[in-house]
């Protein structure tokens, strides 16, 4: 990509932080995302507020569907060097990218309506 210096470290730090953002999103149905793990100091322990993770979930749903949405956009209407063949297993490849926001939406509402049910 002829990136000069640090920009080396661009895309491997980004993938690192979209893994652990998704392994965040585990914590949206999995009993290890309602209580803070025990190592961290002060909190450990304690129950999550519903707050710090449906605010940052629910964000993050927004920002991916916009993301899916201008995907496809830009796939249908951009003019790319590519194969009729290449295009279509590029869009088959990228379908879970487009359908993981709504997916984290739902997720979300889940995780609010089962934290706050009385």
């Amino acid at each position: 990509m002829l990136i000069p210096g640090w920009g080396y470290l661009v895309l491997p730090l980004l993938c690192a932080a979209q893994e652990g953002l998704a392994w965040l999103t585990l914590g949206l149905v999995r009993p290890w995302g309602e209580v803070w793990p025990r190592w961290i100091p002060r909190m450990g322990g304690r129950r999550i507020p519903v707050a710090a993770a449906v605010v940052p979930a629910a964000l993050g749903a927004i920002a991916c569907t916009v993301y899916g949405v201008l995907f496809v956009w830009t796939t249908l209407h951009g003019e790319m060097e590519i194969t009729r063949w290449g295009n279509w297993l590029m869009n088959i490849c990228y379908v879970p990218l487009v359908a993981w926001g709504p997916l984290l939406g739902v997720v979300t509402v889940h995780y609010y309506r089962r934290r706050t049910r009385g």
